[in-house]
């Protein structure tokens, strides 16, 4: 079990990657490890009998002989002699314990042999790429280095798909498992096939989390249905012997319907991935046709057939993902239909669907799934039981699987999307079907119809109110969802005390449900067409300012290119702008819009003695004033930056340069202004585009700094207009900001020591101290050697400007100590 949680995790970190052959062997061995595992667990425990052991072993080791015989071909086929060698090793060690289990003492020799020549294998890997990484890549033993760059191009945009075959490899397991039975390999579906069952459940789900994040939706949604009805094999499995489960029409019949629509919809993928969920449609339909579901011939056949289409899908699918020889799917014939019809417009980009409002995120969309739960949860409910054993009637597991588990893993990626309506909604319908289905169907029911159960009902329905009221706030859709469920739970509480009107719960369940898939069709056919949209309403109440609803400012990620010359042209055209920055966010406006700046000192609610700071991309940004800077200062600023240091300069006629006019009065103090240059890609690209940038912190005076792009808009509201979205700051200290007001007298002081230590800054000085007393002046200043009267008449009058901004100088540097004294809001925008 420890080997299968490593080789777990393996798989896992080496996901999403280039090296995903490699992740498919690891999960696909950890999956046969932990279900092989579990099952002589279940042996030792006395919970089978050691006869059961061959029935229990037998149809799971095939699925994953021929699963790993796969991934070895397709191996050999790229060239890959380690992993081929480790796949077909652990396959035909399977192979033979079967042989093994058919004949005792025969092949288990075979199988020790096997998977010796795996443990080899595998040091022999382990050694190698230690070896490459204590030499640094300068000893490789062959077959263990890793990708070249033109291997690496074979596997462009291959996105998920070692996820995909894995979940096609669970899919085969549980397929070899109810297929066993009708062709008589084993007597019948037992507790021993449970753990091969639920561990292909549990393996999908972990699957699903990574598509997840691969931003592929359908396949999210695909596998998320199929780790359902895993989890419902193994249920009727573990209670074959004591009751006979009985499956209930309306369920299969709705599943089987979800199923045909994502089939539909995952033709824009390819032709052959249309064609694959077809089969769990007829599965489902077979299941509603028998009322012994699992356990009957027709149930059992049609997963005879989706054994043999799985294993060529997994083929192709493992094929495709490593070779830069594609096998033919299908992949233009849905785009091609489209445009040929003129209605229809299908997105160009689907993974910008999922950038939300507010940033970006790591993961798609699970609205689809969430919504399918609530469709299955909520017809399952209208199953009765009568005189039935709770049990036998076969809801549990779509009501607490469906509407409980898989809606916690959708309320889980909604908040990691930022969406907290959402991921509320998803949690707390999510523990009410769990709660709901183990207490009514779960046997749990019986004489507890009291006064406790019905706290708790009320207790749902004071949460729900809550939720009712938001959604008044997001669409038409998303109230009437709110509100047909508070219909559901009062039919909870009426029949928990007893007083429930007959028809009553399964009229308002259905409506629910009826709505549920409403707002499933909607995501669907929304992130896949463009235009026409199915309509889901406008907000029922709207308010201005802060959560007007959808009016919105663009909240871009800072990682694209094209995000950054967004906000540029946002600036450059007046606006001002949220930024992160190598401390927090920032309000930032251009120095030469000085409406925008006067705009961003509204916003800000900026007191006078908090003035805002210049902030510049590059020294040669100053080209044109560097005359009338002094050398010193000049090379003080080039040594120190880009950094968080902030250096307060004399005003002076060189401001009027950067366009600011009347707005240049909200910059510093009249007698003097602080300027940086930030240790900050994002931040320097954008200054770059714009020009020299006026900054102040990105929340209203007085109040906490803001530390991550959601922040801006929260504190801003809709005044702001766009906002870089970078996460959460890296740094929550403030800048270090440096006196350089009397730079010249060789001494510069502190106004607030922060990120940069102070002896740092101190060491920077001293060093460009010694290089001018060592003769060393700055390449700008060679010219300016022997300057021309002209130019001695500007130096004159910068003397003089100086000399007259001295007489204040006292009160300057008393004004800025009291302003950092007052507050650190101007630490972090300096």
């Amino acid at each position: 079990m420890v080997s299968c949680v490593f080789t777990c995790f393996s798989g896992i970190s080496r996901s999403l990657s280039h090296a995903q052959l490699f992740s498919s062997l690891c999960l696909t061995v950890s999956a046969l490890w932990l279900g092989s595992g579990l099952v002589y667990i279940l042996v030792g425990q006395a919970v089978l009998q050691r006869a059961e052991l061959r029935s229990a072993l037998v149809p799971g080791l095939a699925a994953f002989t021929l699963a790993l015989l796969i991934i070895g071909f397709v191996a050999v086929i790229v060239k890959k002699a380690v992993l081929f060698l480790l796949a077909v090793g652990i396959s035909l060690a399977s192979a033979h314990q079967i042989a093994g289990l058919s004949a005792p003492g025969f092949g288990q020799s075979a199988t020790a042999a096997n998977y010796l020549l795996v443990c080899v294998v595998g040091v022999y890997f382990g050694s190698g790429r230690l070896l490459y990484g204590i030499t640094h890549g300068k000893l490789e033993l062959p077959g263990t280095g890793s990708r070249r760059k033109a291997q690496l191009k074979t596997e462009q945009n291959r996105g998920c798909d070692d996820a995909v075959s894995v979940c096609l490899v669970m899919n085969l397991l549980s397929a070899s498992v109810l297929a066993c039975p009708l062709l008589g390999v084993v007597p019948q579906l037992s507790t021993g096939h449970v753990p091969w069952l639920w561990t292909a459940g549990v393996f999908q789900l972990g699957m699903c989390v990574l598509l997840y994040r691969a931003m592929d939706t359908l396949a999210a949604t695909f596998y998320g249905f199929t780790a359902l009805l895993r989890f419902a094999e193994g249920y009727s499995a573990l209670l074959s012997p004591m009751v006979q489960p009985f499956s209930p029409v309306p369920f299969p019949v709705v599943f089987s319907v979800l199923f045909f629509i994502l089939a539909l919809f995952h033709c824009q993928k390819s032709l052959l991935e249309g064609i694959y969920p077809l089969f769990f449609t007829a599965y489902c339909i077979a299941i509603a046709a028998q009322p012994r579901g699992f356990f009957q011939g027709g149930t059992q056949g049609v997963q005879g057939a989706i054994f043999v289409f799985t294993a060529g899908m997994l083929f192709i699918t493992t094929f495709n993902m490593v070779s830069a020889t594609m096998i033919p799917t299908g992949r233009r014939y849905f785009k091609t239909l489209v445009t040929r019809i003129k209605s229809l417009t299908l997105r160009a980009n689907d993974k910008d669907l999922h950038v939300p409002h507010l940033g970006y995120s790591k993961y798609a969309d699970a609205e689809v799934l969430g919504h399918a739960c609530n469709v299955l949860a909520a017809f399952a409910v209208t199953a009765t039981v009568d005189d039935l054993h709770p049990l036998s009637v076969l809801v549990l597991p779509w009501v607490v699987i469906a509407g409980g588990a898989l809606q916690l893993l959708c309320g889980s990626v909604a908040f990691a999307r930022g969406k907290t309506f959402e991921s509320t909604v998803f949690i707390v319908y999510g523990m009410m079907w769990t709660v709901w289905g183990l207490t009514r169907y779960g046997g749990f029911y019986g004489e507890t119809r009291s006064f406790q159960v019905a706290v708790g009902i009320i207790s749902f329905m004071l949460f729900n109110c809550l939720v009712t009221i938001a959604a008044l706030f997001l669409s038409v859709t998303w109230f009437i969802y709110a509100l047909t469920f508070q219909l559901i739970l009062i039919s909870f509480l009426l029949d928990a005390v007893g007083a429930l009107p007959y028809g009553y719960d399964i009229g308002v369940t259905i409506i629910f449900g009826l709505v549920s898939f409403y707002s499933f069709l909607a995501h669907l056919f929304n992130s896949t067409f463009e235009s026409p949209q199915i309509p889901l309403g406008k907000p029922l109440v709207k308010l201005s300012g802060v959560g007007g609803g959808t009016e919105i400012c663009p909240h871009v990620p800072g990682r694209k290119a094209t995000s950054v010359q967004q906000i540029a042209e946002i600036m450059k055209n007046g606006g001002i702008c949220g930024m992160p920055t190598d401390t927090v966010y920032v309000l930032v406006a251009a120095c030469n819009r000085p409406d925008a700046v006067v705009k961003a000192f509204k916003v800000k609610k900026q007191a006078q003695d908090r003035p805002m700071s210049m902030w510049i991309s590059s020294i040669k940004q100053l080209e044109p004033v560097r005359h009338l800077l002094s050398p010193l200062l000049l090379d003080f600023m080039e040594a120190a930056w880009p950094s968080s240091i902030s250096m307060v300069i004399p005003r002076g006629p060189w401001m009027d340069t950067f366009g600011l006019g009347d707005a240049a009065k909200h910059i510093g103090t009249p007698q003097s202004i602080a300027i940086r240059y930030p240790d900050c890609a994002v931040a320097t690209h954008l200054i770059n585009m714009v020009g020299p940038i006026a900054v102040t912190s990105a929340n209203p005076s007085g109040e906490a700094d803001t530390t991550h792009h959601n922040q801006v808009f929260a504190k801003l509201g809709k005044n702001v207009d766009g906002v870089l979205c970078d996460g959460p700051s890296p740094e929550n200290i403030a800048s270090t900001v440096v006196d350089c007001t009397k730079i010249e007298t060789g001494h510069i002081g502190f106004f607030r020591v922060g990120l940069i230590p102070k002896s740092k800054v101190l060491q920077i000085f001293e060093d460009v101290q010694k290089r001018h007393i060592g003769g060393q002046i700055n390449p700008a200043f060679e010219n300016d050697l022997h300057p021309s009267d002209t130019q001695r008449n500007t130096s004159s009058g910068e003397d003089d400007t100086v000399e007259s901004g001295s007489e204040n100088s006292a009160i300057s540097t008393v004004s800025l100590e009291q302003t950092f004294e007052m507050g650190h809001d101007i630490d972090t925008l300096l």
